[in-house]
């Protein structure tokens, strides 16, 4: 455009106003090059300058103005604003956004590997001290008891248990007003260990003995009614067959001998009734006593005066039992015996038994019956072992190391 602006013959009356106007429009958009492109926007200042050489002065310094303006094409470019700068920023945060990705997916992969054992977990520090606590050292759990073989023989652990032990409760709910045992005491069959307060009771059995007395005298006095009534019958009888008294009165005098009679039924049955209350009632003030369903000696004493005691449990501070009472005699050895040396134990069998607490004593005793069932849980089977000969030194829940012998050992 330039070339063919040169060639032209002298400034053009139509160009001129045309160069005017693209010299204020350059003007009032300088920074149109870094808009549109610098190559473009250079060739189009160039022709507006050759156009203003052939105007005036002002004309001519406004192109010399335009091309001290001109970024030059030769200078690295500096950043560009509007289109150019928006290429650059997508294309930046692109980058960045793959390097974010590229760097999740390593730390994906090698979370994955320290996962599944691809790579080596974190080392951590380990005392070679023993292990201690505030509370003291670690317990180990305790192990079901294990059978063992020591010289030919079968050796088991087990306790002392007692096969009748009973928590001694009363029959009715009330208070206790007295308990009259304490622990260790040996008590007897039917002896009383505790009363609870039966006021109300021995005002019930008061009244049915009073109802009892009341039917019994109108038993009496019906008897002697129909004494006398049945005299008067015979007498008005004999009177009606000489004709001296109206056959009316003979079945008046015979009606009511009838209902004397019926009556002193009635009173005998209300006796009856009465002295079935009163034996009732004094069955009730007699179960306000607590008493022993067996000999044998108190371990336990769960109940003291002034406390609600019941046979069931209804809840609150109501007691279910006044004592726990254990049958000395019926005390035998438990033990438990592995699944695998069952067959080695067989009823009838010798034992010796050694007690805890006494080491040294060996106790007599037989297998009395193998309990037939087995633990699950601890693969073991039951063994219930008599002793020979009682002694106060074996109390319930001793622990025992128990020996099965063979034939010829022992006895």
């Amino acid at each position: 455009m330039k070339g063919r602006l040169e060639r032209s013959a002298g400034p053009s009356p139509f160009l001129a106003p045309f160069a005017l106007s693209e010299v204020a429009l350059a003007c009032t958009l300088p920074f149109r090059s870094t808009i549109c492109g610098a190559t473009a926007c250079l060739t189009r200042y160039d022709a507006i300058g050759d156009c203003a050489s052939r105007g005036t002065k002002v004309q001519r310094d406004k192109a010399e103005l335009l091309r001290s303006i001109a970024i030059d094409r030769t200078a690295p470019s500096p950043a560009r604003r509007g289109g150019g700068g928006g290429r650059g920023l997508i294309l930046g945060l692109g980058a960045g956004a793959a390097v974010v990705v590229v760097a999740a997916g390593i730390a994906w992969s090698t979370g994955l590997l320290s996962r599944f054992g691809g790579a080596d977990p974190a080392p951590v520090a380990v005392s070679a001290k023993p292990a201690s606590t505030a509370a003291g050292p670690a317990q180990p759990a305790p192990a079901a008891p294990v059978s063992e073989v020591r010289s030919g023989n079968l050796i088991g652990s087990g306790y002392v248990v007692a096969r009748r032990v009973a928590t001694v409760s009363a029959d009715v709910t009330g208070r206790v007003r007295e308990v009259l045992v304490q622990e260790g005491m040996l008590v007897q069959k039917g002896q009383v260990l505790a009363t609870l307060d039966d006021v109300l009771a021995r005002s019930d059995l008061d009244l049915a003995r009073a109802r009892q007395a009341s039917a019994e005298a109108a038993v009496v006095a019906n008897q002697a009614d129909l004494v006398d009534a049945e005299k008067t019958l015979e007498r008005t009888r004999a009177l009606t067959g000489r004709q001296f008294s109206s056959e009316a009165d003979l079945i008046k005098a015979d009606a009511r001998a009838a209902s004397l009679r019926a009556q002193l039924v009635k009173s005998k049955a209300d006796v009856n009734a009465a002295r079935a209350t009163v034996a009732y009632d004094a069955e009730m003030v007699d179960r306000y006593q607590v008493r022993a369903p067996f000999t044998g000696v108190v371990t336990e004493k769960n109940a003291q005066p002034g406390e609600i005691i019941s046979p069931m449990s209804s809840g609150g501070f109501t007691r279910t039992g006044v004592c726990t009472l254990v049958d000395m005699d019926s005390l035998e050895f438990e033990v438990e015996v592995n699944e695998a040396n069952i067959a080695r134990v067989r009823p009838g069998q010798k034992v010796e038994a050694t007690l805890d607490a006494y080491p040294d004593w060996k106790v007599p005793a037989s297998v009395l019956a193998i309990i037939p069932t087995a633990s699950r849980e601890k693969a073991t089977i039951k063994v219930r072992v008599a002793i020979a000969a009682k002694d106060p030194r074996i109390l319930p829940n001793m622990a025992a190391k128990v020996t099965f012998l063979n034939e010829g050992k022992g006895g």
